[in-house]
């Protein structure tokens, strides 16, 4: 694994980290009226607290997408994934919560199944695949999925509404990697006239604003510690299945590797829950009514 690869993604996870609990503390006193409108978007804009979470995702996709230009998408979503340690360690930062027995559980599980994955699985290049059908397959899939979580979270946004809005948005930011590595691939070989006469960096950009949406209007109505786990579970999940699937990672197919692949992904996912569930995780603000909640400008 190239040293580079793994600085610049663990960088981008701290971004991100940092960014997300940034973002979710402005968020959360964002009007219930603004619930999945880009008019959220617009009003959190007046809030500085949220520019500088914004500012920092930012960072940290720019990064991320430097990492995916110079190793393979399965290589770099699960390092990616860590961003919930950084997020965590901001969020004590704030609480004064100590890390306790679940905290330290779920970052072994998390740093372990990210280890885990990578050493069986041992992620490299290949050829990608050329058949467009197969691109629009699995990518319509990620989508179609995201639209019927999004639907479904409208009719309960604050029950289990936050979370299958994460999700969502998790499976975008998915998508989005895979295609930032796609445009990468494409400005390597034709500069810009090749880069914007394909489709991908204008599906990296509706991907990049509808999940923002979806993300913010999950932070608006919940606590981190329900939105955040799904967001950092789905997004790695969709980002390997787009690189094994058609960018042509290839991964190590024996049973014994494949087993403990699935091993460190359910470690993975069980310390991601471990972690977003944590005390230390901001609690929000959602029992307030929906009128009281104004933004508040910091």
């Amino acid at each position: 694994m190239s040293v580079l690869v793994l600085l610049l993604a663990v960088s981008a996870a701290c971004c991100l980290g940092f960014g997300f609990v940034l973002q979710q503390n402005a968020a959360q006193r964002a009007p219930l009226s603004d619930f999945l409108s880009p008019r959220l978007l617009l009003d959190l804009m007046r809030v500085p607290r949220w520019l500088g979470g914004l500012g920092l995702m930012v960072a940290g996709m720019v990064l991320g997408a430097i990492a995916l230009g110079k190793g393979e998408i399965s290589l770099v979503e699960p390092l990616l994934a860590t961003n919930l340690l950084f997020a965590l360690a901001l969020s004590r930062h704030q609480t004064r919560q100590p890390l306790g027995r679940q905290g330290w559980a779920g970052l072994l599980l998390l740093a372990g199944g990210v280890s885990t994955f990578i050493l069986a699985g041992e992620p490299r290049g290949g050829s990608a695949v050329t058949d467009p059908l197969r691109h629009w397959l699995i990518i319509g899939v990620m989508v179609g999925v995201a639209l019927v979580l999004t639907a479904y979270a409208k009719r309960s946004r604050l029950s289990w509404g936050p979370v299958l809005l994460a999700t969502a948005a998790g499976l975008l930011y998915g998508v989005q990697d895979a295609l930032t590595r796609v445009s990468g691939t494409r400005f390597s070989d034709g500069g810009l006239t090749e880069l914007f006469t394909g489709w991908q960096p204008y599906g990296v950009l509706v991907c990049g604003i509808t999940g923002l949406i979806l993300v913010q209007s999950a932070f608006e109505t919940a606590p981190l510690r329900m939105s955040l786990p799904a967001l950092t579970a789905a997004e790695p999940l969709a980002g390997i299945l787009c690189g094994v699937g058609f960018l042509g990672d290839r991964l190590r197919t024996d049973t014994g590797a494949l087993a403990w692949q699935a091993s460190g992904l359910a470690a993975v996912v069980a310390g991601i829950v471990l972690l977003g569930m944590h005390p230390a995780m901001p609690c929000g603000a959602t029992d307030a009514e929906p009128g009281a909640r104004d933004l508040q400008r910091r």
